[in-house]
Order: structure tokens, then C-alpha cells, then sequence
């Protein structure tokens, strides 16, 4: 059956701002000239994105439109705007890929960056208000954070699939309410997946977790701990195998960016892996040995995009990193795992 959710639109979009510090309240005085338009559009939301690109490669803030109470994370982690990655950042990669929320004023970006010459991968969202940047969330994937990775490959493709930037047909488009129900039931099919959950993707859905194709790469050994060949599965093969029941809870899943002419709901969310699931009977009749996971309990800080179609995902994009267990993350609302 289908999950239903409630009251989603006051849940799940952040309206709590506060200044994280007094420097940030200075870069933001600092700016008070600049504003960006009170109805930014499609055009002007990435073009924010690329201004915020360019001011952080600068090391110098003081080139945006900020809020004088800007809320700024990293990894969840509350900073002064132009501290953290300001100060390590050394350039832009090639990979980059442009979110839009018109409706919203939310923007987002995912793409490679290089810090002291090395490259990883960076997730940005902002939100825009009364003509200023009044949230500035960014989360990053560096080489040596575990799981399948491939930044090599990410910034090789300097583009995302052509796909995800095609507009839906007006007559197929789904609501916002409707977008956001499916990436939700994504993360119920995920949580403690037994492989009797509502999966709703197409027959071609293809899924990139931190640069690395992690569906449809078929291979002559196993390809994930346990001894199955889990990535050589296709996204609904992959759940109804139950293979992922060593996710015990995804909680504060929050759907701040929604594209209803494009099919796309952004997310963020904390994956828990408890460390109590040692052997996993799968659908297929074989056992998978999840010992590399039990023992440990571990979390994943994601920001999740979806290209969704007729109420079906057809895309994922993923960039997580390694968190505390069960982080709770500073960013407020969002809807508990159950």
C-alpha cells in the first residue's frame, strides 16, 4: 500500500533562521547593497548558484546578497559564513548540476570541487528571501568516507544525464504533494526493506551514489559486502530483494526543493544502520553475511535528488557521507522514520 502523508507542507520546509555568529552578521552588513530579485525565476536561481560558486572559490562572501541572520551548515554543522570549506576551498571541478525551486526560492547544486588539489563532491542548497540568502546548507563527500564512490568518474561527466534537465509534459506533471510522496515511499521502501514494500520506479531507473553507478552494473563476482550482486540489479529488483535491511531508520527527511516542471524532488536525511542486523534472508532464498556492518552502529548524512515521472523514479543522485550515529541534524522539521 502506498504511504500517505500529512500536513506535509508545514512540516517540511524550514522557516526557523537564526545568525550563527557575529562575523556572519558583518559579511552579511557587508552585502546589504545587493538583492536578488523578491520573484527569482528559474534563470536567476541558478544564476544565484553560480554567484555563490564564484564567491566561495574568491574566499569572499561579502560578493552576496546574505541575510543579516543567514544560517550556514556544513555536514550539519552550524559555521560563520567564510569559515570551513571558505578557507580550504582551491576550485571549481567539472561536474556540475543545477536544482530550481521558483516556487519555493529554493536553488541547489551538486557537483566536484577541489580542496588543496583534490577533489570531492559538495551538495548546496539556498534558500531565498525578501531578495537575500537566508539559508546556505551544504554537505560534502571527500575521498576515504566509505560505501561506493567514484568522484574520478562524477567530474569526468562534467554534465548530469540530459534527462533530468527535460521538462514533463504540462498534462503529466505531478503536484508538489504528489512529488514529494514518492521520494518519500523511496525512503520507506528503504528502511528495514523486506522486500514487500511499495517500490515505485520505472523499468529504466539508474541510481549515482557519490559518483558511482550503484544499479545495472552487472558483474561475474559480488559486488557488495554478503556475496550478492546487488549493483548489477536494476532499482525495484535491488528493494524487492530485501537486501537493504540493514537501513534500521531514515529520520528527519526533509523535501525543501520541489520542481514540478522537471519531475525533481530534492532531500535530505539521516540513514541509521543500528549494527544489529548480522545475516539477511533475502527474497531470492540466499543469505547474505552483513558482518561487515554488524556490531557498529553508523550513520549517513544524504542529500538525495529524484527525477520522477508518473509517480515513478526514474533517477537518483545521491551524495552522503559518513555521520555520528542517529545525527540529528541542525537544520529543524522534517518527518521521523517510523
Amino acid at each position: 500500500m502506498r504511504p500517505r502523508i500529512v500536513g506535509i507542507s508545514v512540516a517540511l520546509v524550514p522557516v526557523v533562521m537564526f545568525a550563527s555568529g557575529a562575523s556572519t552578521a558583518r559579511v552579511a552588513a557587508q552585502a546589504q547593497g545587493k538583492r536578488v530579485p523578491v520573484d527569482c525565476n528559474r534563470a536567476c536561481l541558478e544564476g544565484l548558484v553560480d554567484e555563490y560558486l564564484a564567491a566561495l572559490v574568491a574566499h569572499d562572501p561579502k560578493r552576496l546578497p546574505l541575510s543579516a541572520d543567514v544560517k550556514y551548515t556544513e555536514n550539519d554543522q552550524v559555521l560563520d559564513v567564510g569559515d570551513g570549506f571558505w578557507n580550504t576551498v582551491t576550485g571549481m571541478g567539472n561536474y556540475k548540476h543545477h536544482f530550481a525551486d521558483p516556487v519555493g526560492q529554493q536553488a541547489g547544486w551538486m557537483g566536484t570541487m577541489r580542496e588543496r588539489g583534490g577533489l570531492l563532491l559538495m551538495a548546496v542548497r539556498l534558500r531565498v528571501q525578501l531578495g537575500r540568502i537566508t539559508e546556505i546548507e551544504t554537505n560534502f563527500f571527500r575521498a576515504g568516507g566509505g560505501g561506493p564512490n567514484n568522484i574520478a568518474a562524477m567530474d569526468a561527466l562534467g554534465k548530469p544525464e540530459a534527462l533530468w534537465l527535460e521538462p514533463i509534459p504540462q498534462a503529466q506533471r505531478s503536484s508538489r504533494a504528489q512529488l514529494i510522496e514518492i521520494a518519500n515511499a523511496y525512503f520507506e521502501a528503504v528502511q528495514r526493506n523486506d522486500g514487500k514494500g511499495f517500490y515505485p520506479f520505472t523499468d529504466d531507473c539508474d541510481r549515482i551514489e557519490n559518483g558511482s553507478h550503484t544499479t545495472n552494473t552487472p558483474s561475474p563476482r559480488p559486488n557488495t559486502p554478503g556475496g550478492f550482486n546487488y549493483m548489477g540489479l536494476d532499482c525495484k529488483k535491488q528493494l524487492e530483494s530485501g537486501y537493504l535491511g540493514i537501513v534500521t531508520n531514515i529520520h528527519h527527511r526533509r523535501f525543501p526543493l520541489v520542481d514540478e516542471e522537471r519531475g525533481i524532488v530534492w532531500a535530505n536525511c539521516v540513514f541509521d544502520m543500528g549494527g544489529t542486523v548480522q545475516k539477511i534472508k533475502l527474497t531470492t532464498g540466499e543469505e547474505a553475511d552483513m558482518g561487515a556492518f554488524f556490531g557498529r552502529a553508523s550513520s549517513i548524512e544524504v542529500t538525495e535528488a529524484f527525477r520522477i515521472e508518473n509517480n515513478k523514479i526514474r533517477r537518483v543522485e545521491m551524495i552522503g557521507s559518513g555521520a555520528p550515529y542517529h545525527l540529528n541534524p541542525a537544520w529543524p522539521g522534517g518527518l521521523s522514520g517510523k
